[in-house]
């Protein structure tokens, strides 16, 4: 076997591997920025809370029309809704911090999701749903994440200042403007959209993977939030090549594949990156001039 059938082969002799790697890219392009945003607000396992949070939704959606793509996405989508507006709720009104709040939602909701599933489906059904079955995606599949990354960048675009200042001071923005709050509640809506696109892919359980993990590898390379947005894309691009490469050559499964090769590239940032463990260790310190 050359270079080029090692490589390349599997994309181009396979449509399910071509359709594969084309869904895994596209939502690369907009999970990376969601994630950046998700990190530098210190909503990493906020993010992780949603993930869980958008199953029994995609469980109703599956009791409905089976693994039809349209009634999952749109069940699990209200169901993310639903536990986020709930947590800021319970927060504004209680005495409970809204991890808490999310904390607890995302466990009620995942198991009622794996019951839901359960109660029709079979094991195989539920390993679908956990863990996305991202060598199955066809036209439709591509279309629906296609349109969600659209309509994530765009919002994106249109929301980047009054995001940012929400990252460095939220308390000032709410001072200064009246943008806080909704732009803190849009935010939750495109890291859920994001989250759904991903879990046609990766499942429930890894969609939030392909979010923070190249998110968190390229912020010990760069240091702006531009460039710290765009080595994100990269990452999860590299990520979904080899991870969908090595699930081919070495018969493993495909989504787990993904997010362990971003796992390694994370490894690898934390510790050659710029800003990593050994760089850090061995520069010189900065002495402080007058």
């Amino acid at each position: 076997m050359n270079l080029y059938d090692f490589l390349i082969g599997p994309f181009v002799q396979f449509g399910f591997m071509n359709r594969a790697l084309a869904g895994a890219i596209i939502l690369s392009l907009s999970a990376g920025p969601v994630g950046v945003f998700l990190m530098l607000r210190r909503m990493s396992l906020t993010g992780d809370a949603m993930a869980h949070a958008i199953l029994p939704g995609a469980a109703a959606g599956f009791l409905v029309s089976g693994l039809a793509i349209l009634p999952m996405t749109l069940g699990g989508f209200a169901a993310g809704l639903i536990v986020a507006v709930l947590a800021g709720l319970v927060s504004r009104f209680t005495i409970q911090r809204e991890d808490n709040s999310l904390a607890a939602f995302y466990l009620i909701s995942l198991a009622l999701g794996v019951m839901l599933v359960s109660l029709k489906g079979s094991n195989v059904d539920l390993m679908h749903v956990l863990f996305g079955t991202v060598l199955a995606l066809n036209n439709d599949a591509l279309i629906m994440i296609g349109a969600i990354v659209t309509v994530s960048l765009v919002a994106l675009a249109m929301l980047w200042r009054p995001l940012v200042a929400e990252c460095l001071d939220p308390s000032f923005l709410r001072s200064v403007s009246k943008a806080g709050h909704p732009v803190h509640l849009i935010f939750l809506a495109l890291v859920v959209l994001n989250l759904v696109g991903g879990f046609q892919a990766l499942g429930t359980l890894l969609a939030v993977g392909l979010m923070m993990l190249p998110a968190a590898a390229a912020r010990f390379w760069v240091r702006s939030l531009e460039a710290t947005c765009g080595l994100a894309v990269l990452i999860a691009v590299v990520s979904s090549y080899f991870g969908l490469l090595a699930s081919y050559h070495l018969s493993i499964a495909s989504g787990p594949a993904i997010i362990l090769v971003a796992g390694a590239i994370y490894l690898m940032s934390l510790l050659f990156g710029r800003r990593g463990v050994i760089t850090t260790a061995t520069r010189p310190a900065r002495h402080r001039v007058a």
